[in-house]
């Protein structure tokens, strides 16, 4: 019988659901490994570890992780239950939006997942199918999950490992920037932010994707399942000589100040464009009582790319200019303190 302390009171399983307790490690992954879609390692999941290709000689790596209730709740203030698809989802947009920051193609993850045995099967087994769609959308062909682990833990959590094949190019730094250069970003500023502050709220967002709130869904949306920039981004800002780049995941402010502090140099932000960008979020944001530029300035995880160019380069399709780089430190807004700075995870 189960346990009534397995249970978890805040993401109620239905009485008869399979929960992870139930089964045992080799039938969990064989639930899972069915639902991560083509392997285009070398060799994939089943042994002690994965052989990947590396054509260039250089391998990209990072990593990045998901922690219940600090990175995502299963239920959320508004009423929204977080779905393994969108922890999925999510954990494949965080890794895949680094390697393409250093112009680089990713070409494998390695997922390490944490579970308590309350967490039901379904849930799980949708975790793998929100990978394998973020990787079919977001990443590369040559990109799969190749590998990982699996453990027992009092909460969720998702740790992937990415690669990525810089195919000859020299790597993009944030050390690079230079005075003189052009700043731009491509991608969504501020929409993942509305949508934490929506799913922090008390507007009903139970049902998302039913006939509701159509306008705070999307924002919703934005924050669980963010889409990124098209996929060749990275590499095309690589090709057109981007001198820095980074990607934007804990706020436009903070994270051109990691290029400012990286290459020695003054960031002064284009007030005019960044306040249009914010006007459109404007309807929203007045009604959870927001301030739509603290979005775009200060709210991360929309995992837009932010870069450096130099002055007379034709910047790649999607990149639009947002600030320049002079002779300096720090970041301005319109040559004034910005008024929204960004996330840090243990400042607050």
């Amino acid at each position: 019988m189960r346990s009534a302390t397995l249970i978890q009171k805040e993401f109620p399983v239905p009485l008869n659901a399979p929960i992870v307790a139930d089964l045992d490690e080799k039938s969990l992954l064989a639930l899972i490994f069915p639902r991560l879609g083509a392997d285009t390692a070398l060799l994939g999941p089943g042994d002690d570890a994965a052989v990947i290709a590396a054509p260039d000689s250089r391998t990209v790596i990072s990593i990045d992780t998901l922690v219940q209730d600090a990175d995502f709740r299963l239920l959320w203030p508004s009423g929204y239950r977080t779905t393994g698809f969108d922890v999925g989802w999510k954990c494949v947009a965080q890794n895949v939006s680094d390697i393409r920051a250093m112009g680089a193609v990713p070409t494998s993850l390695v997922v390490s997942l944490t579970l308590p045995g309350s967490t039901e099967v379904k849930w799980v087994e949708d975790l793998a199918d929100g990978l394998a769609a973020g990787i079919s959308a977001l990443a590369s062909e040559q990109c799969s999950v190749v590998g990982g682990d699996l453990g027992r833990g009092s909460q969720i959590v998702v740790t992937a490992a990415v690669t990525g094949d810089l195919e000859g190019r020299a790597p993009v730094l944030r050390s690079g920037a230079r005075p003189g250069n052009v700043l731009a970003h491509i991608g969504a500023l501020g929409l993942a932010a509305g949508g934490l502050a929506v799913l922090e709220s008390s507007f009903d967002m139970s049902d998302p994707g039913g006939a509701g709130d159509q306008e705070l869904a999307g924002l919703v949306m934005a924050q669980c399942r963010p889409r990124l920039p098209r996929t060749g981004a990275g590499p095309d800002a690589a090709a057109a000589g981007a001198t820095a780049m980074l990607d934007v995941s804990d706020g436009l402010v903070r994270d051109a100040g990691r290029i400012a502090r990286a290459s020695g140099v003054g960031i002064d932000l284009d007030a005019g464009y960044l306040r249009t960008r914010a006007a459109s979020l404007a309807p929203a944001a007045v009604r959870l009582g927001a301030d739509p530029l603290s979005w775009v300035l200060g709210g991360g995880e929309d995992h837009g790319l932010l870069a450096a160019f130099p002055p007379d380069a034709v910047l790649p399709e999607g990149f639009v200019r947002i600030g320049a780089v002079h002779d300096g430190e720090g970041v301005t807004f319109g040559g004034q303190a910005p008024p929204a700075t960004g996330w840090d995870h243990f400042a607050g």
